[in-house]
């Protein structure tokens, strides 16, 4: 009858909004509806905008996601500053008007934020529910009480991001996730009420646990049956639970039970597999409630003498951290683009990542969990002393523990998740209290969840590390930032201490690479970053003579206004710093070949700490003819030998001693610059690079072609700008110009050059090492989207887009 209601509910009072979108986590597909679309929108702090009777018919109309911020220009002026790349903030307003259909009458009806940055203060009808501060923590509000059956509703949304800075990194603004209306009997399944672990497994059986908390909002004593059942991953049963239950008036209960599964397939980063847990209430023949809850069945033990074990078997984890931005879309969290990001990072060899440093969407999680992406989940950036004027400091006592608990209940049925993680780079973490506030969040996490270990990332540049050993002790794990150099000493003081870093520099891949692997007390090494992100504006960047020096966004760097340290550019390009941390730590890619930029004729090029050498596959270097370029192969072949136009410059040894590199001087001429990997005298693989000529024509290539019209579909094109042969033009800086016809528009465009100003919600973009992004988003309408790009002196091309009815595509 429920999915009947709700049928109803869509075709009758939501034309046009799409159709229950099903989830991995603890998401009913009956029962919750994605209610993104429709919505109204003024960035101003109007009077009485929460009242039902204003008027907003002059407000922008737009779906959600959304983030505002990302859509203004970057400016020296902007109160973000360096640290949120120098984007507008303010105080902005989101109102929906709905109505709701007699037939829920008796239902508990409530709304379900998935973030809102930041202070989010919510109303109904004029009543105002509440407010929560972190932009990053899921929240949901009961609406029942409030609603006018049969007659107009409004849900008004304030959100307050004009305290600058809040965020050390760039934030964005505005309902940037997911908003999701439930309706459920009043005897029902608790929000995120459906935890799910796996304590015993062996390769004959599982065992799985299944702990449901039931509500009854009713004034009588209800008798009802739950049942849990486990499907495969091919969804065929493999376990049945029934445990009958009996509810008091306005009260709830928590109920284990367990299945055994037999012949468990077990989750890894190679065979994600996940399986589902059914679980219903029943009252006689009626059913009251059912949740789908996804979930892996896998183990993780931790120790010293064996390191980290999935399933047994000891993994090294190549993490990276990433930040919760998507280039160009900023912070809108679309499902697509967030399981694009975890899609690069895999085939980058990349085996985990760290939120850093905040709960991560919904989406990115289950992204990991179909891919194969371990996760260290992070909550706080810091806990009570400030690093920036606004920020979570102000919130951190009255607010901690219940954003900590809210990120464990909502994220603990991910197989993907490994560590919880409470902070990073305590500022107070010299202080005896930094010790009893570790130990109240691990105890706080630990009251949900006693199966995953707890961390926090720690650093210090002084010599006072030792001090720290009773804060380390308040973790399961201790997390190091840039000090892995500690970690012998470390070791030999507190044998017992697991260790992992939780950020490294880039350029420091061998070493810790070679830590990792030679201790096993040692778990893994997260790098700043997997990807580049907005804000903190200069980190990992290159300066020119005539440039300012420093490190990063605590001095001035405009128009740079985001971080370039990434593996992966925010277009998706690899850098070669991505293919030799891959090729230490994977076998899937063995030689790579790229050219460290020439230092201009008016002086050297410097990096700063997080950067390697502007480093390009390329070989088109006009103006340098015969003057010594550094070519630098990665290899994992004992030797390999570089030719230029079939004629051998140099052989030289790749062996570990040599850290699997070579750099080889090469007198610049136009042409093919060739490497191949050497055993015993033999020639093994090959990589080329040849010489572009002048730029002739464009070229797009879509990651995918077909997408749904669902409003919220994606289509990343890479844009390249090639010669008459069809090579990349590497040096090529077009102005680049994007049309579209059809249904479709164009959500963001990008070039991975983040000292471009120009717009990133635009139709135009200039090219970037000959390269440029543009991410195109479907309507609510089926049909062709056709996308043209131009640029001048160029060919252009064009490049079609099919946009299929929603649930046509998977």
């Amino acid at each position: 009858m429920l999915r009947t209601v709700l049928a109803l509910f869509l075709l009758c009072f939501f034309s046009g909004l799409s159709a229950v979108r099903a989830q991995s986590g603890n998401t009913p597909t009956q029962r919750k509806l994605l209610w993104d679309n429709d919505w109204r929108f003024s960035l101003s702090d109007p009077a009485a905008a929460q009242q039902p009777e204003y008027n907003d018919k002059a407000w922008r109309q737009l779906d959600l996601p959304h983030d505002w911020s990302i859509e203004g220009a970057t400016a020296l002026e902007n109160p973000t500053k360096g640290a949120g790349g120098y984007f507008p903030a303010g105080t902005g307003w989101y109102r929906k008007s709905f109505t709701v259909p007699a037939t829920w009458k008796g239902k508990k009806v409530a709304v379900y934020f998935e973030g809102v940055y930041m202070n989010a203060e919510v109303f109904i009808n004029g009543k105002r529910l509440g407010k929560q501060p972190y932009g990053y923590t899921s929240f949901f509000y009961d609406l029942t009480p409030y609603l006018k059956s049969g007659g107009g509703n409004v849900l008004a949304v304030r959100v307050n991001n004009a305290a600058q800075m809040n965020c050390r990194w760039y934030s964005g603004s505005g309902i940037y996730r997911h908003v999701w209306l439930t309706v459920n009997d009043p005897v029902h399944i608790a929000q995120w009420g459906v935890g799910v672990t796996t304590p015993e497994v062996n390769a004959g059986k599982a065992k799985v646990k299944i702990q449901t908390l039931v509500k009854n909002e009713t004034d009588r004593v209800e008798k009802l049956l739950l049942t849990t059942q486990v499907l495969s991953p091919l969804r065929r049963s493999a376990g049945k639970v029934q445990t009958a239950i009996v509810l008091q008036p306005r009260s709830e209960k928590s109920i284990e039970q367990e299945v055994l599964v037999a012949n468990p397939q077990l989750w890894s980063p190679e065979t994600p597999v996940l399986y589902q847990a059914q679980v219903q209430v029943k009252k006689a023949a009626k059913t009251l409630d059912q949740l789908p809850v996804a979930f892996g069945i896998r183990t993780l033990q931790f120790s010293t003498d064996k390191g980290f074990q999935l399933n047994g078997k000891t993994i090294k984890l190549n993490g990276g951290c990433v930040h919760h931005d998507n280039g160009c879309l900023g912070a809108a969290a679309y499902d697509r683009a967030e399981e694009r990001k975890v899609e690069l990072l895999k085939a980058a060899g990349f085996n985990a990542l760290r939120t850093s440093h905040n709960p991560p969407s919904e989406a990115f999680l289950q992204a990991c969990d179909k891919l194969g992406m371990m996760v260290m989940d992070e909550a706080f950036d810091g806990w009570r002393e400030s690093k920036n004027k606004y920020d979570y400091s102000l919130y951190f006592d009255e607010w901690s523990e219940r954003d900590v608990q809210a990120m464990v209940l909502r994220d603990r049925n991910h197989p993907s998740i490994i560590c919880w993680s409470i902070g990073n780079e305590i500022i107070e973490r010299k202080k005896p209290e930094a010790v009893a506030t570790a130990r109240r969040l691990s105890q706080a996490v630990k009251a949900i969840d006693a199966t995953r270990p707890v961390t926090s990332a720690m650093t210090t540049w002084d010599k006072d590390w030792e001090i720290f050993d009773s804060l380390f002790a308040a973790h399961d794990i201790g997390g190091y930032n840039y000090q892995l150099h500690h970690a012998a000493a470390d070791h030999a003081r507190v044998p017992s201490r697991i260790m992992v870093q939780t950020e490294s520099y880039p350029k420091d891949a061998f070493f810790c690479w070679n830590m990792v692997q030679q201790n096993s007390y040692i778990i893994g090494d997260f790098v700043w970053t997997a990807m580049d992100y907005l804000g903190e504006s200069g980190i990992g960047r290159s300066y020119y003579p005539g440039e300012p020096s420093g490190e990063h966004w605590e001095k001035e760097f405009f128009p740079w206004h985001g971080a370039y340290c990434g593996d992966v550019d925010l277009t998706g390009w690899r850098k070669p710093i991505s293919h030799y941390r891959n090729l230490l730590y994977n076998n899937n890619e063995k030689l790579y070949m790229a050219v460290r930029e020439p230092n201009p004729d008016s002086g050297v090029i410097k990096t700063t700490s997080w950067a390697v050498w502007p480093t390009w596959e390329s070989w088109t270097w006009p103006g340098h003819e015969d003057k010594p370029v550094q070519v630098e192969v990665y290899s994992r072949y004992p030797k390999v030998r570089l030719y230029l136009n079939n004629q051998l410059i140099a052989e030289k040894a790749t062996g570990i001693t040599e850290e699997y590199k070579a750099v080889i001087a090469v007198p610049y001429q136009p042409g093919v610059l060739k490497a191949v990997g050497i055993i015993e005298g033999r020639e093994y693989d090959a990589v080329t690079l040849r010489s572009a000529e002048e730029a002739a024509a464009v070229t797009a290539t879509a990651d995918r072609r077909i997408i749904q019209a669902n409003g919220q579909d994606l289509s990343f094109v890479t844009v390249e700008v090639k010669d008459a042969h069809g090579r990349l033009q590497p040096n090529a800086a077009h102005q680049l110009r994007f049309s579209i016809t059809g249904p479709g528009e164009i959500a963001g465009v990008d070039s991975g050059n983040l000292q471009d100003t120009d717009l990133y919600v635009a139709d135009k973009r200039k090219a970037w090492h000959g390269r440029a992004l543009v991410v195109i988003k479907s309507t609510h309408a089926a049909g062709e989207i056709k996308l043209k790009v131009e640029g001048e002196g160029l060919t252009a091309t064009e490049l079609n887009i099919t946009a299929v009815s929603d649930g046509a595509v998977k």
